[in-house]
Order: C-alpha cells, then structure tokens, then sequence
C-alpha cells in the first residue's frame, strides 16, 4: 500500500519519555539521522503534543511522570495514535515491580481512555528500522480512524 496515496499529509509525531533508560530514545533519534531519514517519508518530530498525530513513548510510567503522561495524552488532539516503542513501555522490562513504577503505557493509558489505539515496537531497544515500520503501521491506523470521521 502507497501511504503517499493514502495519507495526504505530514505525519507530525510527538516524543514523550515516561521514565525510560534513553536506550530507545537514542533509536528514535536514530531514525532521524540521515542514514534513516523518516522525514523524507513525511514524518515529522513536533515539539507539541497540541500539533501531534501520533505520540512516540518509550519506558514504564514512573509516579513523577504520570500527570504528564495523562496531561501530554489529553493535549494530543483526535484522532491520535500511540507507539509504544521497547519492552519497558510495554511490560515495564527491567523495571518490573519496581516501588516508582506504575506499569507499562497501555495499562496507563487505557484508565484515561479505554478505546487508545496503541502500536506495540518490541524489543530493547529496538532497531530505527522497527521504529519506521511502526509509524507507518500507526499512520495507516489513524487513515482509518480518519476515514470513520470522513
């Protein structure tokens, strides 16, 4: 499937730590080098979750980061979508059971709104390769969500 032909506009995607260890941070920011470039796919990085479609995180969400993560969430405007991007945003990974931790993103994230649509990217960290598949999977799933709207 052509995304060009799909989605006529910039993907603009918004990242948000939640208490990571920056090992996938460092991959997002990979992916944005030249060797990658995402943004010659239209992909944007935005420094405002109020301008985003998509929303980047990475790590379990700690007790400090949760009114963020909540508040982040709210200011992203529908439609939206969630990449959950490595192990620890996803089952909390090293951090498992830890005292500061209140569990991975979706768990989250489904008690503020129970119908997220979310994209899982596996792995810690995982490769900028994963990263640009994931948006592009993120990007056909809010065409969909935009064509509901249409």
């Amino acid at each position: 499937m052509d995304l060009k032909k799909t989605f006529d506009q910039a993907l603009w995607v918004f990242h948000l730590n939640t208490g990571s260890c920056n090992g996938c941070d460092i991959e997002i920011v990979a992916a944005l080098t030249p060797r990658y470039d995402v943004e010659r796919f239209g992909i944007k990085l935005v420094g405002s979750p109020r301008h985003a479609d998509v929303l980047l995180m990475t790590g379990p969400v700690t007790r400090a980061m949760a009114p963020r993560v909540k508040r982040v969430y709210n200011q992203t405007p529908d439609p939206k979508v969630v990449l959950v991007i490595g192990n620890c945003g996803t089952t909390t990974g090293v951090f498992y059971e830890s005292y500061n931790i209140l569990g991975p993103i979706d768990h989250f994230l489904k008690q503020i709104d129970p119908d997220v649509k979310i994209v899982y990217v596996p792995g810690c960290p995982p490769r900028p390769e994963a990263i640009i598949d994931a948006v592009a999977k993120a990007w056909l799933v809010l065409e969909e969500l935009r064509g509901d709207n249409k």
